[in-house]
């Protein structure tokens, strides 16, 4: 059984930065959005229409709430900015090259000094879209990979999947007789309604 309310939602990772660009975790560093980022960030907006998206919540960083803005200036949908969904702390491996200490993060062997755990993070992705989804609207959520793949978790997928930034993924729930989530592009989603 997952720990993700079984309600459709669409997510989105920010759009690129320097640092992703670089390879480097961000965590809580506030990076912005680089001129690819708003890019990506115009074409998600793009691919979202009639997408059926009520309301917007995103993390208070500021390359995901931009992200956020720019998408709801084109659906016309407000943005609700919500502290839980802000990126996992990675503590002394802020600003560093993401390499074998990640992998171990999300496998929960080892935590950064001064960072949270993965535990910890799927614990508070799992309670801030939760609280999204019970108030039954259809939303976009708009975060960030490490807390994408807390969410993945929560839903009995794989977490050591890497989410490409500023890519619209839907989430749909099992299916009844099914166990497993589905992540599907616009186009996948577009069909599998109609």
């Amino acid at each position: 059984m997952s720990g993700i309310i079984e309600r459709a939602f669409w997510f989105l990772r920010h759009g690129e930065t320097d640092w992703n660009a670089q390879n480097l975790a961000q965590g809580n560093v506030d990076i912005p959005l680089n001129a690819q980022g708003i890019a990506q960030a115009r074409q998600a907006a793009a691919a979202l229409c009639a997408r059926g998206i009520e309301a917007i919540a995103a993390s208070p960083l500021g390359r995901a709430r931009e992200t956020a803005e720019i998408v709801a200036a084109t659906l016309g949908v407000a943005v609700e900015i919500v502290p839980d969904l802000r990126e996992v702390a990675f503590g002394v491996e802020e600003g560093q090259p993401m390499s074998a200490w990640f992998t171990d993060w999300v496998a929960g062997h080892a935590t950064p000094e001064g960072g949270e755990s993965f535990a910890a993070l799927r614990a508070r992705a799992a309670r801030a879209v939760n609280r999204l989804l019970a108030a039954e609207r259809h939303w976009l959520v708009v975060a960030h990979g490490g807390l994408f793949r807390a969410v993945r978790a929560e839903m009995g997928l794989s977490a050591q999947v890497r989410t490409a930034n500023g890519v619209p993924i839907f989430c749909a729930p099992p299916r009844e007789n099914m166990r497993q989530w589905r992540l599907l592009s616009p186009e996948e989603a577009a069909s599998a309604h109609g």
